[in-house]
């Protein structure tokens, strides 16, 4: 593969997976403004957010066989397909409860985007570079956060939020185009994979039961489902709370997004000195120092709005450090089932973080703890699953410098 093929699959693979970060965070500036105009509160609002997140751990588990079945690019088209009309239906949603649906539907759409880039990652690449190329498409991913909630703070201002759902419609198309256009049959359809319920089940009960997929999946994803508690919390935190403006919001988030990205970059250093589990080991343990401390902070109102700001930002950089590293580790035992264990794990993870979020939006409160009680206890659980899990691997597949190397 030549730098500039690979430069551009990268980029491909990072847009497609970035699609659904921006659906996230592009809409998250308008949450004042669309309470108001549907008649609701914020917390109400923030249920749509965690009906996407309900959408995407649904859908990856329909797209996990239809990947490995029909190769990569039919289902992608037609999620992706899925994801542009039901954008537009955001746009003219006129009830909360139309908007929590169709963005449900929206997210079943992204989610074939995300399982297979996720997917194709594996099919392109050796496994010895699998760490590196998350870390890459998280460097592409993390330009989202930067850039989607300050354009979606300006668009909602001067067009008003119908507005952002049309853009993000206009993103859909545009993937769709590059996907046809642009990427290789990295897979040949298997028919012997059956789209049964009983052999479906099967073949993700084959990869859940695998020691060293649930051990790094699980670990990653409630590792991530802070971020997602984060995500969902941070219109109340930051414009309810500290009684910022949606653009001053979005230049936050864009922030705080530089901590993600950054240390996600770091990593691919660090990898060449350091294993994907020391990291991650290491990762987990300062996001866990950093959770109590924030905790114990917020519960005696230490905290001003610079202080969450810094306490957020070495959060969530230990997540982009453990991301990368959890997800290399989940996947590498696989490679016939590596669509349903890309899959599986998108699903544990948004399933999660699903949970993390509604837990946020229960809390229809003005004080940070709920969401920064979260945020500690998903830090801590994670390392604790990291901790005895790996107990239970008896042989340990990773990337090396040759290849996927057996540690025993």
């Amino acid at each position: 593969m030549t730098k500039k093929r690979h430069f551009f699959l990268i980029l491909l693979l990072g847009s497609l997976t970035a699609l659904g970060p921006f659906s996230i965070d592009m809409y998250l500036p308008g949450f004042p403004a669309i309470a108001a105009d549907l008649h609701t509160t914020v917390a109400k609002v923030s249920l749509s957010l965690s009906g996407f997140f309900i959408g995407i751990s649904a859908g990856q588990l329909l797209y996990g066989p239809l990947l490995d079945r029909f190769g990569r690019k039919k289902p992608l088209y037609i999620g992706l397909t899925v994801y542009i009309l039901a954008s537009i239906g955001c746009a003219y949603a006129s009830t909360i409860n139309m908007l929590i649906i169709l963005r449900c539907i929206q997210a079943i759409g992204s989610c074939a985007a995300a399982v297979a880039s996720i997917a194709m990652v594996r099919d392109l690449f050796p496994v010895s570079e699998n760490a590196k190329v998350f870390a890459l498409l998280m460097l592409v991913v993390g330009v989202s956060p930067m850039i989607a909630p300050t354009v979606g703070g300006y668009v909602t201002t001067a067009f008003g939020w119908h507005s952002v759902f049309i853009v993000l419609m206009l993103l859909g198309v545009i993937n769709l185009l590059a996907s046809i256009f642009g990427l290789p049959d990295s897979y040949q359809p298997d028919k012997s994979i059956s789209l049964k319920p009983r052999p479906i089940l099967k073949n993700f009960l084959e990869v859940l039961t695998e020691p060293q997929f649930y051990t790094y999946a699980l670990t990653g994803a409630v590792a991530f489902s802070g971020l997602f508690a984060y995500v969902a919390g941070s219109p109340l935190l930051f414009m309810d709370i500290f009684a910022v403006k949606e653009e001053t919001y979005g230049w936050i988030f864009a922030f705080l997004s530089i901590g993600l990205i950054g240390s996600s970059q770091v990593n691919t250093i660090l990898l060449r000195k350091y294993s994907s589990e020391q990291l991650i080991f290491a990762a987990l343990i300062c996001q866990g120092i950093t959770g109590i401390v924030f905790l114990a902070g917020s519960f005696n109102g230490w905290w001003g709005l610079p202080e969450t700001i810094f306490l957020l930002f070495v959060f969530l950089s230990c997540l982009g450090i453990a991301s990368p590293n959890t997800s290399a580790l989940s996947l590498a035992p696989f490679t016939k089932n590596a669509g349903s264990a890309s899959a599986l794990m998108g699903a544990i993870q948004m399933g999660l973080g699903t949970l993390a979020s509604i837990g946020v939006s229960m809390f229809d409160t003005r004080s940070s703890l709920p969401l920064v009680a979260i945020m500690a206890s998903t830090s801590l659980l994670a390392l604790a699953i990291l901790y005895f899990g790996r107990k239970t691997i008896k042989t340990k597949v990773e990337a090396g410098k040759d290849g996927a190397v057996a540690f025993h």
